[in-house]
């Protein structure tokens, strides 16, 4: 006699490697596995990008299902600044680029396409935190103000980089050089000349490298471009009008 089929949805999705943290889960879902269609397809979780609002509702459904979170995650309203939400029960998402908390059962989620989403987890498995980091977002300081919101030191931080944008796909004019160079002129080394006059920007380098700086040493993930990889990832650059991705982090209730 046959296994009954599986009811749980299958995803596309990605599970950060990082050393394990007892209690923390994190994974970033893929485009593949949703019922979105056109520019959307298939998987798109964003609300704001003209998709159909029914098709949004489903395709949350099935991460909720086949990640099993223990409630919807906090959709963050994002405007590509720096401010950070602690969430706790009965705390709404609102307007900010990054959310971190100590509380079990409740869901960290950053949505991108191109730009870098960065998880958090403290050694301990005590907080965790997602922060959303594009260009601006890392020269204005988000991923410093996201440590700054948790009370772990950032020696007993993990941190995870996500898929983002390449270096290779990345071009970029002096003023976004120059928007990293003026408060770090380590950063040069994240910009590669181009034949057009312009740069070709890491956003893997420029967030290691203020990571590092901020005492958060164990860092992970990165290496992925979505602009290269359209069968998996989402790509603002690249297609314009499309969906979104989601990084979701959280700690598990304990058991009862």
């Amino acid at each position: 006699m046959s296994a009954p089929a599986s009811t749980t949805p299958s995803i596309g999705l990605l599970r950060p490697e990082w050393p394990a943290i007892s209690g923390v889960r994190a994974a970033v879902t893929l485009r593949t596995g949703g019922v979105s269609g056109g520019p959307f397809a298939s998987l798109n979780l964003s609300a704001h990008v003209g998709d159909d609002p029914v098709a949004v509702r489903a395709n949350r459904g099935r991460v909720r299902q086949a990640l099993a979170l223990p409630g919807e995650p906090a959709w963050l309203e994002q405007v590509h600044g720096t401010r950070v939400i602690v969430l706790r029960p009965g705390v709404s998402a609102g307007r900010a680029d990054a959310a971190v908390t100590a509380s079990s059962g409740l869901v960290c989620a950053i949505q991108v396409a191109d730009c870098m989403s960065v998880l958090f987890a403290a050694r301990d498995g005590s907080e965790v935190g997602a922060a959303h980091a594009g260009w601006r977002g890392l020269a204005g300081g988000v991923l410093e103000a996201t440590v700054r919101a948790l009370a772990t030191p950032p020696s007993k931080l993990q941190a995870w980089l996500g898929p983002a944008i390449g270096p290779g796909h990345f071009e970029v004019g002096e003023e976004v050089r120059r928007a990293f160079l003026d408060s770090d002129t380590a950063a040069a080394g994240a910009f590669a000349p181009n034949a057009r006059g312009r740069w070709q920007c890491d956003l893997y380098a420029l967030a290691r490298l203020r990571l590092k700086r901020l005492g958060v040493h164990s860092v992970h993930g990165g290496g992925w471009c979505t602009f290269a990889d359209a069968a998996r990832f989402f790509s603002y650059r690249r297609d314009g009008r499309c969906g979104r991705m989601a990084a979701l982090i959280w700690i598990e209730a304990a058991p009862s």
